[in-house]
C-alpha cells in the first residue's frame, strides 16, 4: 500500500533517522534502542511514501538525503560492530568471527563483512576523525574503508597520518571510493618516495596472494530455465579464461543478416559454453566416477518421438521436449526399460551418432554450418537429423547436416524445413512470416570444392 507523503513530509521522515549516529555515543541502550526503532519505523513510512508524486527536481534531493541516511545508518553498524568486536560479543555467539556473524545474521556478503569488521578497527583504532564525518553522513563505508586502509600504509608517525586523514575526509566530499583511493595512493608516494615502488611491488603481491585465496565459482538456477553464473578468479585465471574465450566470442559477420546482432556479453556466455563442449568431447578431461565426463538425458521414448512433454538432466533440472531432442541429435543414446516407481528393469548398449567417418563426410559436405548466412567452422557445429532417430530417421549422410548450437535450437523449433536438394546439399525453407512461397536458402559462405 503507497502513503500519500508530499516531498516536504518525505524529507522530515529521513531528517528524523539522521541523529541516530550521535545517540551510539551519548546515549544509554535504551535510549539507542528507541533511537533505532524509531528510525525503523521512520524508514517503514518514507519506504511507503507515494514518490510518484514527487517532482523531478525534489526527487534528485530526496536521493541524495536518503543517500546521507545510508552513510548514517552505515556510521552507527561501524560503532556497534567495533565495539561488539572488541569485545569478542558476537564471538561469544558461537560465530567464528565477527565477520562470520555478519554474514550469518546482517546478511552480508563476505566481502561486505570484512569490509565492516577492518573499518570499525581501524576507526576505534586512531581513526576519529573519520569516524566522526561517517556519523554526519559526509563519509560512506566504502570511503572510510579506503581513508583506513591509505592511513595503514603510511610511515608511523601521528603527525602525518593526522595529516592524510584529515585530507582524505575533506576530499571524501568530492571523491567517490575510487577517485578517492587514487589520492590516498599519491599521499602514500609523497610521503615515503624511496620506499613507494617497494611497497607498491608488495602491495601488488599482497593483492594477488589475496586473490588467489579468494578464487570461486558458483553455477546457481534462477528459477527461470537458466542459471546465474557467478566467480572471481585471479589476474592470471582471468588472464588464461580471456585467451581461451576471445578467439571463441567474436563478432561473426554475416552475408545474409548483417552484423553479429549478438552482445558482448552473450558472445562470452556462448563461448564458454561452446568451449565446454569441446573439452567434453575431446575425451581430455579427467574421469567421473569412472566414466567420462559427460551430459547425461533422461527423456521418454515418446517425448523424442513426438516433441512433447519434458526431460530431465542429471542434476534434475527439467528441459523441454524440443531441447532433448536437440541434446540426442549428436549424441550417445543409451535405451533403458524403466519400471513404475522408476527402477531400471533393463539398459541397452550405447550407441553413437554421426562419429567417424560419418562425422568427416558431413565436414567434407557442410564445411560448417550449413545454415544461410551462418560462417560457423565444423568445430562449432553439432549433426542434427533431419528427420529424428526416434521417429525413425536413419543415422547417415542423407539425413544428417551441420548447425551450430543457436541454429540448431531455431530448427529444432520446427519453423524452418530442412531437405537435401538433388545435388545432396542442405537447402532451407523459411517460415511463411519471412517467405510466403518458402523458397530454399542455401549457404554459400563455406568454400566447396570444385
Amino acid at each position: 500500500m503507497w502513503v500519500l507523503c508530499r516531498g516536504a513530509e518525505l524529507s522530515g521522515v529521513l531528517r528524523s533517522v539522521r541523529g541516530m549516529a550521535a545517540v551510539v555515543d551519548a546515549g544509554s541502550a535504551q535510549s539507542l534502542g528507541e533511537a533505532l526503532g524509531s528510525a525503523r519505523a521512520s524508514l517503514s513510512v518514507a519506504a511507503a511514501a507515494a514518490v510518484w508524486r514527487v517532482g523531478d527536481s525534489r526527487l534528485a534531493e530526496l536521493v541524495a538525503g536518503a543517500a546521507e541516511v545510508v552513510a548514517r545508518a552505515q556510521a552507527v553498524l561501524l560503532r556497534l560492530v567495533g565495539e561488539a568486536d572488541a569485545r569478542e560479543a558476537l564471538v561469544g555467539q558461537g560465530a567464528p568471527s565477527s565477520a562470520a556473524w555478519l554474514r550469518h545474521r546482517a546478511r552480508l556478503a563476505p566481502a561486505e563483512a570484512s569490509t565492516y569488521v577492518r573499518t570499525a578497527r581501524a576507526l576505534r583504532s586512531e581513526l576519529a576523525g573519520t569516524g566522526a564525518a561517517c556519523a554526519d553522513g559526509r563519509v560512506s563505508l566504502a570511503q572510510a574503508a579506503v581513508i583506513a586502509r591509505t592511513v595503514a600504509e603510511l610511515p608511523a608517525e601521528p603527525s602525518l597520518r593526522a595529516a592524510a586523514e584529515q585530507r582524505l575526509v575533506a576530499d571524501a566530499a568530492a571523491y567517490d571510493p575510487v577517485l578517492l583511493s587514487r589520492v590516498g595512493r599519491h599521499l602514500v608516494a609523497v610521503a615515503d618516495p624511496d620506499g613507494a615502488d617497494g611497497r607498491d611491488g608488495d602491495a601488488l603481491a599482497r593483492a594477488e596472494e589475496r586473490a588467489g585465496r579468494r578464487l570461486e565459482l558458483s553455477l546457481t538456477a534462477d528459477g527461470e530455465g537458466g542459471a546465474w553464473l557467478r566467480g572471481r578468479l585471479d589476474a592470471e585465471g582471468a588472464a588464461v579464461v580471456r585467451a581461451a574465450l576471445d578467439p571463441l566470442s567474436r563478432p561473426l559477420p554475416s552475408a545474409a543478416d548483417g552484423p553479429d546482432p549478438r552482445s558482448p556479453a552473450r558472445r562470452r556466455a556462448e563461448a564458454l559454453v561452446e568451449l565446454c563442449r569441446r573439452a567434453l568431447s575431446g575425451g581430455g578431461l579427467p574421469d567421473s566416477g569412472g566414466d567420462r565426463p559427460q551430459l547425461v538425458v533422461t527423456v521418454p521414448l515418446r517425448t523424442l518421438a513426438e516433441g512433447t512433454g519434458v526431460a530431465t538432466l542429471d542434476d534434475g533440472t527439467v528441459v523441454s521436449a524440443t531441447t532433448a531432442r536437440r541434446l540426442a541429435c549428436d549424441a550417445a543414446v543409451v535405451p533403458a526399460v524403466l519400471g513404475g516407481a522408476g527402477q531400471v528393469l533393463d539398459i541397452g548398449r550405447s550407441r553413437r551418432l554421426f562419429t567417424g567417418p560419418l562425422r568427416r563426410a558431413l565436414v567434407l559436405r557442410d564445411r560448417g554450418c550449413a545454415f544461410p548466412g551462418c560462417d560457423r567452422p565444423p568445430s562449432w557445429c553439432e549433426a542434427h537429423h533431419l528427420r529424428h532417430w526416434a521417429a525413425g530417421g536413419p543415422t547417415n549422410l542423407a539425413n544428417g547436416v551441420l548447425l551450430c548450437a543457436h541454429h540448431h535450437r531455431l530448427v529444432e523449433r520446427g519453423d524452418w524445413t530442412v531437405r537435401l536438394a538433388t545435388d545432396g546439399v542442405p537447402d532451407f525453407h523459411p517460415p511463411p512470416w519471412i517467405d510466403p512461397a518458402r523458397r530454399p536458402l542455401r549457404n554459400h559462405l563455406h568454400p566447396r570444392p570444385g
